[in-house]
């Protein structure tokens, strides 16, 4: 991979922000609808995918020609359509920890291989999602039960960054369709966050996800060890935490 430098220090950055620091004040959006009757036809696009339509909608940003022009010359100076195809093709693009970003493969409802060092990647995946879609089913339908019977009402994710915002905003964007157990999020390590959200929840029907991808994040297991005491305090059977208490990791 080629050398980086900051971006502040490109060329096109320079330009775009020279533009903005001259005239970004008096881009208004309001205007700019005004001005152009058909600026959402022109900044907004229909992808079709095999599940339907998306429609990407950027026309209510502040960008106009020029500011969109500017914007695609930044594109094409960061190599941003080479860093993708890197990022489809297994590179390891991931220059901190020198690893590909498989993100994708999750993604990938198309089967194609996606190759890391040679090997593809996509039976591994699509084993772990089969995986996942079987217990959830089980846990949503009511076949998975808690210690005494019961089937689970309430999931408990516990994880901080990445374990916590992502299922904190699929939750939310799909809250309109939920129809299985109520999702709970904690993430602050301060006791408040955690003795609340238990506060209303019932033992016997709550199922605890663990979200950590080494196990060594600090506020997580601590939160974990809290929500395991709550349990037991009440389960009174340490052989009961299995049906309470599942691990997302890659810690194996």
């Amino acid at each position: 991979m080629a050398s980086r430098q900051f971006l502040t220090k490109d060329p096109a950055w320079i330009k775009l922000k020279n533009y903005y620091d001259a005239n970004g004040k008096n881009i208004n959006m309001l205007n700019l609808f005004k001005e152009d009757p058909d600026r959402f036809k022109k900044y907004s696009v229909v992808l079709q995918g095999r599940d339907g339509a998306i429609l990407v909608d950027y026309s209510k940003n502040l960008i106009n020609a020029e500011v969109f022009g500017y914007l695609v010359d930044l594109i094409k100076s960061t190599k941003v359509p080479e860093m993708r195809d890197a990022m489809f093709s297994g590179e390891k693009i991931n220059f901190t920890e020198n690893r590909s970003v498989l993100h994708i493969a999750l993604r990938n409802r198309s089967n194609t291989p996606i190759l890391v060092d040679g090997q593809d990647v996509m039976p591994l995946v699509n084993g772990v999602l089969a995986h996942m879609r079987t217990f959830t089913e089980q846990v949503r339908s009511g076949a998975w039960k808690g210690y005494t019977g019961k089937a689970i009402t309430d999931c408990v994710n516990i994880g901080i960054g990445g374990s916590d915002l992502g299922p904190v905003m699929v939750t939310e964007a799909l809250k309109k369709y939920q129809c299985g157990p109520t999702a709970h999020f904690v993430s602050n390590v301060d006791g408040t966050h955690i003795a609340e959200t238990l506060k209303t929840l019932n033992p016997e029907t709550t199922l605890f996800i663990i979200a950590s991808k080494t196990f060594t994040t600090q506020e997580t297991i601590t939160n974990a060890i809290s929500a395991k005491k709550w349990f037991l305090g009440h389960a009174k059977n340490d052989s009961a935490v299995a049906k309470h208490f599942v691990a997302l990791s890659t810690n194996t």
